[in-house]
This record gives C-alpha cells, sequence and structure tokens, in this order.
C-alpha cells in the first residue's frame, strides 16, 4: 500500500448560470484549475438531468469517482476522486463539510442570495485553509465520522474546573481547549452545539496558523447561519489554545491580558504536562488487546470519538500509520454505509441481502492479506478495530469485545 493514495479535484459553482468560484486540488501535478471546458462539461450533465427531472448525484468511470451537490438551490459542489476506495459515503462528507465550512466564515445569507460574483470569489478565499485541510491526506477521521474527535488530559478534573469558571468570567456559557486540533475540555453549552459546529469549530481553530491570540467571526451552520458570533482563542502554550464563543463583550484584549493570566498562570505546571507529541489516546490505566494497530472509539450521544493510529502497544511493524489511517478510514465508510448507519439519518442503500431483517448488524469483520478489521455496534458506542493480520479471525469477535471494555470501562459490552 503505497503512500499517495490518488488525487481530489473540489469544484465550486453558482448553481443558476455554472460561473467557477473556486477550485482546490490534492495530489494534481499542479494545483491549477480545471480546464473551462471540463468544468463547463461536469456542470452541463448535472443541469442536463435536473431539467428531465433526474437527479445525478455520482458516476464512475474508469479510475474517477465524481460527486455533485447543490445546497440551497444556489451552490453547486462538484468533487473528483481518483483515490483507491472512494464512495459516495466519503464524497457526501467531503461535500457536506464543505459547504459548512463556507457557512461558518461567510455566513448562509451571502451564500443563498449572490449579489456580487466577483466578491463573493475573493470572500471565499477565506475559508481555502479550511476546506484545504479537509482535502489533505488524513489520520484523523472527524471529517468522515462527522463526530468532534478528543483527546484525554491529565489532570482533566481540575483543567474543567478552571475552564468554567474561565467561560463564567468573560460572559460565556461555550468554552472548550483545543490540544493539537483536538477537543479536550468543554462546558456542557458547548457540547450541546450541533455534531458539525463541534467538529467544524475544532477544525478550523485546528487549521489556523499558530497566534497567540485570535479574533475570529463565525456562523454556526445549524444554531446561527445569518447571524455571527465571535470565536475568542489564546495560545496558552504551542499547541494547547484555550476558545470562547462569545457575544459584543468581553473584548480580545481584556480576555487575553486579564483573565488569560488570571485563571490559567497558577496551572501552568498541570497545562504543560497536556502538551505532547503524541497525544493520550487511552484512559489511564487502560491497555488494549496484543495485535490491535489502530482504533476509532465513536461515543453515539454525545457524537465525539477518540482514536489512535498507533496507540500504546501497537509497535511499528506492518503498516506505517499513514496506512493504517487509510485502511481504518475505508473500513468505517464500508461499514457505516452498509452496516451501521446512524440513526434517522438518510445514507446510501443498505447492502440487498440486508434489507429484510428486522434487525441491523451489531458486529462486522474483514480481512485483507494486510491487516484484518472489526466493528461493534454497541447500544453507547461504536468501535472500529484495524488489527495484525496474524490474529485468529476466530478470535476477533472477543478480542474486540475486550478492547472495548478497556476503552469505555463498560464490563457489560
Amino acid at each position: 500500500m503505497g503512500e499517495e493514495r490518488g488525487s481530489i479535484t473540489l469544484l465550486c459553482l453558482t448553481a443558476s448560470s455554472g460561473v467557477p468560484l473556486f477550485c482546490r486540488s490534492r495530489g494534481t501535478p499542479d494545483k491549477h484549475q480545471l480546464p473551462f471546458s471540463v468544468i463547463g462539461s461536469l456542470n452541463g450533465v448535472h443541469m442536463f438531468g435536473a431539467s428531465l427531472d433526474v437527479l445525478l448525484t455520482a458516476a464512475c468511470t474508469a479510475n474517477t469517482h465524481v460527486a455533485w451537490r447543490v445546497f440551497h438551490n444556489s451552490i453547486t459542489l462538484i468533487i473528483l476522486s481518483s483515490e483507491e476506495g472512494a464512495s459516495d459515503f466519503s464524497l457526501g462528507r467531503l461535500l457536506d463539510n464543505t459547504f459548512s465550512a463556507m457557512v461558518l466564515i461567510l455566513g448562509l445569507e451571502e451564500l443563498v442570495n449572490i449579489r456580487n460574483i466577483e466578491r463573493l470569489k475573493k470572500d471565499l478565499r477565506a475559508c481555502y485553509k479550511l476546506i484545504d485541510s479537509f482535502l489533505a491526506p488524513l489520520e484523523r477521521s472527524g471529517d468522515l465520522t462527522q463526530c468532534v474527535e478528543c483527546v484525554l488530559l491529565p489532570h482533566g478534573a481540575a483543567l474543567q474546573e478552571c475552564l468554567e469558571a474561565f467561560a463564567g468570567a468573560a460572559k460565556s456559557r461555550f468554552g472548550c481547549m483545543v490540544a493539537r486540533g483536538r477537543l479536550a475540555l468543554a462546558t456542557e453549552p458547548w457540547w450541546q452545539l450541533a455534531p458539525q459546529e463541534l467538529l467544524l469549530l475544532t477544525w478550523l481553530v485546528g487549521s489556523l496558523p499558530p497566534h497567540a491570540a485570535r479574533d475570529y467571526p463565525v456562523y454556526l451552520p445549524h444554531g446561527s447561519p445569518t447571524v455571527p458570533h465571535r470565536l475568542l482563542s489564546c495560545q496558552l502554550l504551542p499547541g494547547l489554545e484555550v476558545c470562547l464563543l462569545c457575544g459584543p463583550s468581553p473584548s480580545l484584549h481584556t480576555v487575553e491580558t486579564e483573565l488569560v493570566p488570571r485563571f490559567w498562570k497558577p496551572l501552568l505546571e498541570l497545562l504543560q504536562a497536556c502538551v505532547s507529541p503524541q497525544p493520550l489516546s487511552l484512559p489511564h490505566g487502560a491497555t488494549l488487546p496484543l495485535g490491535v494497530l489502530a482504533f476509532l472509539l465513536i461515543n453515539r450521544e454525545q457524537r465525539s470519538s477518540l482514536s489512535s493510529v498507533q496507540p500504546p502497544g501497537s509497535g511499528k511493524e506492518g503498516l506505517s500509520p499513514q496506512c493504517r489511517a487509510y485502511a481504518l478510514r475505508h473500513f468505517y465508510a464500508l461499514v457505516t454505509a452498509h452496516y451501521f448507519p446512524w440513526e434517522g439519518s438518510p445514507g446510501p442503500a443498505q447492502e440487498s441481502f440486508l434489507a429484510s431483517f428486522p434487525h441491523r448488524a451489531q458486529h462486522c469483520y474483514v480481512v485483507s492479506t494486510t491487516h484484518k478489521a472489526y466493528a461493534i455496534h454497541a447500544p453507547q458506542h461504536q468501535l472500529f478495530l484495524l488489527l495484525a493480520p496474524h490474529v485468529p479471525t476466530f478470535a476477533l469477535r472477543p478480542l474486540a469485545t475486550r478492547a472495548l471494555q478497556c476503552l469505555t470501562g463498560d464490563t457489560t459490552c
């Protein structure tokens, strides 16, 4: 399995006239925009189908997977992927994330009621870093799972108490701590934001260049798509930031010079213990069974996830971390699209032989020459494991059950 997975090109056009707004790509020899004739053909076949009341959502050629999506009858997004294993499910998530990122930064009103195309093109440049982060080769999974990725911190109780006090002093109910682009701590109201908003806000903080403090206007795609909020972020240590969602007050200067020193300086030693090149991925005292190469644990109620492509004890033999991440993402997309769909969420049709079943699958596994994979659908969690190929197939289920118990502390699994 090579490190280069193929190319991805993302096109954004106006839905009414097909005017290109931007083109972003990854893995192509040059990053220039596609020829207008190609863009016109891709948009034209979609518009032709619409004129005949045919909704064209995806198509495949010998080496490319194409997907279309129109948002609010205003913006058309088209994606072309030559990645091995690209699917309607994964490309659909990418299209959703892209439009939501545009709403997060520009607001829905500017995207739905386009008054000046050239101005919109210029404004959309502010979205490029966030959109490009979704196109980059990923060792993360939040963009695919639509769950905010979390990381465990030592001394979490003391830091959580400080975060609550810090947010209260800033007269904000919404506060969080982000460690290396992953959510470490959050106030209860922050957890009540829509899952995609949790994902996008954390991803945005991780995609921005390091800075001591920021005052960034954001729109919440589900909660407040037309009225902006202020996202204040202050760097406590390199790779560790504290964030607030605020209204007109307080000022960034007040937060940076008064509140941060008052609440966080006394906890400097605890904060330094949180900064690690390898974030904690396992609960304290937990040890995964031998043979686990990577895992993805999803809390279905909280819509959060914990994952690692190189957990303690997994070793460095076999697949590289990049290959493990790719295999785990592909396994998640396969299982979620066909066997473990989220309740109440539309998705691709399940396998035909499942259509007549009165129940959903609770376990699923895949065997390949380079690894084995196993998934569990439990009442509170979903667990996706990547395992070494030497693990016996008959042992996958008990091993995965022990891993779920280890990660959740639930002995009833």
